[in-house]
């Protein structure tokens, strides 16, 4: 007997040739707690192109060759035995993000646990958008900020994937908001609701901002460290890209060298906070199907609107990670993976 297959989008090995493209992989059966999708969209995030480069090998556990992807948005076409929650026909959208499997596929096995009902006035690309950067500014700002109304948060990257949704909550949770981003998008961040906007060609956020509550990290490079003068005395920076730190090795129950690894990358970060009467942490996302259904409720009252930048169909899906990896991109990027 044949066995059946479908298109998913892989990589074959860690390192600077991943070997990235189409195979025909086994169709997948869902299990008990799951939900098996017909996937129509998958939004990238920018760890979609740090994953096969090896960055997160020792976080991220994948069997080679592995789908990329972890955002989707689809339909319900099988339900494993315990699956109570969704039935055949149903619209759903998910993060299956640190689950060892991938998204840039024709079908994807899904946690019960970590799906929500679609958005109903949204399509599947504008639902494919959501799921990293909604439940990363959610968990940013709910459990880890404890955000109050009235604080003042800085994003930076405004017009980016993560900012312009980040922005967007943060207003929704009665926050002050400053971003950066050039003089081209600058009214457009303030129609996301940014209150302060930085022009970072022309000048240095760290020179213009003071007496903030909660910075969340969103830059590589020293605009974590520069964030820590804008900051108020028991102010928090929440960075979403580095240093890690030992207490996300113990959450992810790393051994102890990869403990002592992380306390050596992120001592610097946090003796400096320390000095200054601030908290640091870093974040890594959770995948949530409750906090989706609640994400979801805010998009229905159009409290939050998706920001979608480009969308390549799913033979062009390298060229939809080249042009993300250029880091220029307004909004989110999304692959269709089967028309509506």
């Amino acid at each position: 007997m044949k066995t059946r297959t479908m298109k998913a989008f892989t990589f074959k090995r860690y390192g600077k040739s991943p070997d990235l493209g189409f195979e025909n992989v086994d169709y997948p059966s869902p299990a008990a707690d799951e939900i098996l999708v017909k996937v129509y969209a998958a939004g990238l995030n920018p760890i979609d192109n740090m994953i096969p480069g090896g960055m997160f090998k020792p976080v991220l556990h994948f069997k080679l060759p592995a789908t990329l992807g972890s955002d989707l948005s689809g339909v319900v076409i099988a339900t494993g035995s315990r699956v109570t929650r969704f039935t055949p026909g149903d619209e759903v959208f998910a993060s299956i993000f640190d689950r060892g499997t991938g998204s840039l596929a024709e079908f994807a096995r899904v946690p019960e646990s970590l799906a929500a009902l679609k958005p109903k006035n949204l399509d599947h690309v504008q639902a494919a958008s959501l799921p990293m950067v909604s439940l990363t500014s959610w968990q940013a700002f709910t459990e880890r900020a404890h955000l109050q109304p009235g604080q003042k948060v800085f994003i930076p990257a405004g017009s980016g994937g993560i900012g312009s949704f980040a922005i967007q909550l943060a207003k929704h949770l009665g926050a002050d908001v400053a971003t950066t981003t050039s003089s081209a998008n600058e009214e457009w961040v303030r129609q996301l609701g940014a209150d302060e906007v930085v022009d970072y060609t022309k000048q240095a956020f760290e020179h213009v901002l003071s007496g903030y509550d909660i910075v969340i990290g969103t830059l590589r490079g020293d605009s974590i460290e520069k964030s820590l003068n804008i900051l108020k005395p028991g102010g928090k920076i929440i960075s979403l890209i580095g240093p890690l730190d030992v207490n996300f090795a113990r959450a992810r129950q790393l051994n102890i060298f990869m403990r002592m690894i992380f306390g050596l990358m992120s001592r610097r970060i946090l003796r400096l906070s320390k000095k200054r009467g601030l908290d640091y942490s870093f974040l890594f996302v959770r995948p949530d199907g409750e906090q989706l259904t609640r994400i979801s409720k805010l998009i229905e009252a159009e409290k939050i609107k998706p920001v979608i930048d480009k969308v390549f169909p799913f033979a062009d899906t390298q060229d939809a990670l080249a042009w993300l990896q250029r880091g220029h991109a307004k909004g989110k990027v999304v692959v269709k993976i089967h028309q509506e």
